[in-house]
């Protein structure tokens, strides 16, 4: 599933061409991806600005002229893509299959931006702008990486008393909002911390070496566009590259880069985690 460098690398893609921009029409395809689409979809956006395209976690956001928020969330293979310039019809960029364009923005200028997701994980709902702070999947949400609300002293807290393994306490997003598996254990290698450790022994050094070691990380990864595994791109089609700095992930047997040892691997919470048995205590 993308993750928060994911995300924000779609969202700085499509912002040139939505934000600011009147959604002149829009086609839907089916009636629900993994959840149904808003009553009177189409209608509703149609003929709307979108005055601020924003992020928050792994959630796109398009503020709308009409007092409504659309939120959009990629799941585990919705992929948008800008087309150029269209004209009667709408656009399908290429490089996707026909039969997974769910949704198709026509934007008043003529561009296109096709949302295309083959597993339909992804979702498409509207809020009222008004009380987009009451919107259930984002009320309770922690910091994200990168924000004033997030540093070493904050990790201090928030960790304090948790007995499950940091590993999970990372991926909690009423702890941390965006995190996701690979960076987790990109940022655990460079903190040197097991994922094993219990999250209640991190507050102290442990922390102050951990929330920088994750806003590092996560900052490579948006400057490298994300990390393209298996069906990530960005609003071109570009792959992103931040899977070619990889310290541990998808690295299980290959040597550790700082001391040669094995990178292993082990199943938390039902997800694979990769580390140094060495270098992280």
């Amino acid at each position: 599933m993308p993750e928060l460098p994911e995300v924000e690398t779609v969202r700085r893609g499509l912002a040139p061409v939505m934000e600011g921009a009147i959604i002149q029409s829009l086609l839907q395809n089916r009636a629900d991806l993994r959840f149904p689409f808003p009553e009177r979809f189409a209608e509703r956006v149609s003929g709307a600005r979108i005055e601020r395209m924003g992020r928050r976690a792994k959630f796109l956001t398009l503020d709308l002229s009409t007092g409504e928020v659309l939120v959009m969330h990629l799941g585990m293979t919705g992929r948008f893509t800008v087309g150029g310039n269209a004209t009667a019809d709408f656009h399908r960029p290429t490089g996707n299959d026909a039969r997974h364009d769910h949704v198709v923005f026509r934007m008043q200028d003529g561009q296109t931006v096709t949302y295309n997701d083959p597993r339909r994980f992804g979702f498409m709902e509207l809020w009222p702008a008004a009380t987009f702070d009451t919107y259930p999947r984002l009320m309770a949400m922690g910091p994200e990486p990168l924000s004033n609300g997030f540093s070493a002293a904050y990790l201090d807290t928030a960790l304090k008393g948790k007995a499950t393994p940091i590993k999970a306490a990372l991926l909690d997003q009423s702890v941390i909002a965006g995190l996701g598996n690979i960076y987790v254990c990109e940022a655990l290698y460079r903190a040197g911390i097991s994922p094993k450790r219990k999250a209640a022994s991190i507050p102290g050094q442990r922390a102050a070496r951990l929330a920088p070691a994750i806003n590092q990380v996560i900052a490579e990864a948006i400057d490298a566009g994300g990390s393209s595994i298996s069906d990530f791109a960005n609003a071109s089609g570009e792959l992103g590259y931040f899977q070619h700095r990889f310290d541990v992930y998808d690295r299980e047997y290959k040597p550790c880069k700082a001391c040669g040892a094995p990178i292993r691997r082990i199943v938390q919470s039902g997800r694979s985690t990769f580390y140094c048995g060495t270098c992280q205590r």
